[in-house]
């Protein structure tokens, strides 16, 4: 008797034991299996690349600084203007080639930024840093007066060093440059005073 119920002791340790050990195979197991699950709800980085909407955190960002992010492989620049870099954009229509962006409204900007300064926010300026001659990627030049290649009265602006195509802080092409049109305005939005949507405008 005394070695049946010895018997019986031993074999529901060797259940416990077991039992213990494939619950926690289970649990690992499922994890691994959410893990992946979750993570499918972000973008992957193929969506990324077929224009899923990017999220900048403007927080940081200090007047007369730029910022690039990512969106559809492009570069596109966030640049925080300042009260002297707005003011000097009224003045500048009669040197641009299309200064209101009339040309193509409907490829270079999203109708709440077809304004003079191009932006939902005067102070935030929102573009695809490509140049819209052979798609070269011009350079900062926000620093007013003459420089190599610029003009006299530069008023601060972009340079495509490529072909030589000029833009102003508002992303407008100056005259007579090899660049056709001025540089394109993403759809964007305002999630809140630091965060910025790309890609998306629909959403608030």
């Amino acid at each position: 008797m005394s070695e049946t119920l010895a018997h019986s002791g031993n074999v529901d340790d060797s259940k416990r034991t077991w039992l213990i050990a494939t619950s926690c195979a289970g649990a690992v197991g499922g994890i691994a299996a959410v893990v992946p699950f979750v993570s499918s709800f972000q973008p992957s980085e193929k969506a990324k690349a077929a224009g899923a909407a990017v999220e900048a955190d403007i927080s940081a960002l200090k007047p007369g600084e730029k910022m690039t992010v990512e969106w559809r492989g492009k570069p596109v620049w966030i640049l925080r203007r300042t009260p002297e870099q707005l003011a000097a954009l009224s003045t500048l229509d009669p040197q641009l080639a299309d200064p209101k962006s009339e040309r193509k409204p409907a490829e270079q900007a999203p109708a709440y930024a077809r304004n003079a300064t191009r932006s939902i926010k005067p102070e935030y300026f929102v573009a695809v840093g490509i140049c819209t001659h052979l798609g070269c990627s011009p350079s900062d030049k926000f620093q007013a007066g003459a420089q190599p290649s610029l003009p006299d009265d530069w008023q601060g602006g972009f340079f495509c060093p490529c072909h030589g195509s000029t833009f102003d802080l508002a992303g407008r092409v100056f005259k007579n440059k090899p660049a056709p049109d001025n540089l394109e305005v993403p759809p964007h939005v305002y999630l809140s005073d630091t965060r910025l949507l790309i890609g998306d405008d629909k959403k608030a």
